[in-house]
């Protein structure tokens, strides 16, 4: 196989594992999940990031107005995935006339919401766009607009997109350096925030001590306390997709979401070969994730 579609596969592929793995330890402080407990139902994390490929192929780009009504007629179908409250409202009001770029904004007291809503689902955009920084960022906070309207959010997404864009382009040929990743990392983010945590994965790269990696890093809803979570989890196991998402659930709190960004990154930087079976054939509608990630691919080429 193509080892930049080998790349593509294993970004989707592995952030719906990533979600599945997780979805069984989400709220819990620390954790100790074994590969064994697989079980391949996944959650709203995977079900929008179909979204967003769905969207992203047929409309061969980004369009607004699309991708939102993509994400209410999928929410319809499946609305027990364990959406969150914020998005169900979100479409309720852009069914209702509200324009989709606009809907968002009303949550919160009019500030929106800087959860990771945005970034679970964002890796689509991070391989569509790998070649083109500019693009990939405003298509990122775009998708993102669509539920997430505050900066931090949007950021958030941006982060996730470029962190699987730079894993996907990595030549797994050549030693990887985790502080030239970091380095790419920190040059592209605008809020002190993110650059404070980036900061902060790499002086923890060699810390075996997991209550100070939460402590620290976070492993909450907010975009900035689980995107970086999600590059540390990748970064501190970046030689095995399994032991860089085992550590990412076993993290606990939102665990679903960070198993699934650290899926996505690490299943970009090591294709879908690395992956083990055993997860692939118990993962939920495997094959329809596949080829969403080959079309992907195949405009990618395209562009």
């Amino acid at each position: 196989m193509d080892s930049l579609k080998s790349k593509f596969i294993g970004c989707l592929i592995g952030s719906a594992i990533g979600d599945a793995l997780g979805r069984r330890f989400e709220g819990h402080w620390l954790s100790d999940a074994l590969d064994q407990e697989f079980m391949g139902r996944w959650t709203d994390d995977t079900h929008m990031m179909i979204g967003v490929a769905e969207s992203l192929i047929e409309m061969k780009g980004f369009d607004g107005e699309h991708m939102a009504r993509v994400f209410i007629r999928n929410y319809e179908m499946e609305p027990w995935r364990g959406y969150a409250s914020g998005p169900p409202r979100v479409f309720r009001m852009i069914k209702s006339g509200v324009r989709w770029a606009e809907a968002s904004k009303r949550l919160f007291g009019g500030a929106g919401s800087y959860g990771n809503g945005a970034a679970m689902r964002v890796a689509p955009v991070g391989l569509l766009y790998h070649h083109d920084i500019a693009k990939l960022r405003e298509v990122a906070e775009a998708q993102g607009k669509i539920t997430h309207a505050h900066e931090l959010g949007l950021e958030g997404a941006a982060l996730q997109a470029y962190a699987v864009a730079l894993a996907l382009q990595i030549d797994r040929s050549f030693d990887f350096d985790p502080h030239s990743f970091l380095a790419n990392l920190r040059n592209f983010v605008h809020h002190e925030i993110y650059r404070f945590k980036l900061v902060k994965v790499e002086e923890l790269l060699s810390c075996e001590d997991r209550k100070r990696v939460v402590r620290e890093l976070g492993h909450g809803i907010e975009a900035f306390n689980s995107v970086p979570t999600a590059i540390y989890s990748f970064l501190r196991h970046s030689r095995s997709f399994q032991d860089a998402v085992l550590y990412a659930v076993n993290l606990g709190g939102d665990a679903d979401t960070i198993g699934a960004m650290t899926g996505a990154i690490s299943g970009a930087y090591h294709g879908i070969e690395a992956i083990p079976e055993r997860w692939r054939n118990g993962l939920e509608r495997k094959d329809d994730i596949e080829k969403l990630a080959e079309k992907l691919w195949e405009i990618a080429k395209g562009f």
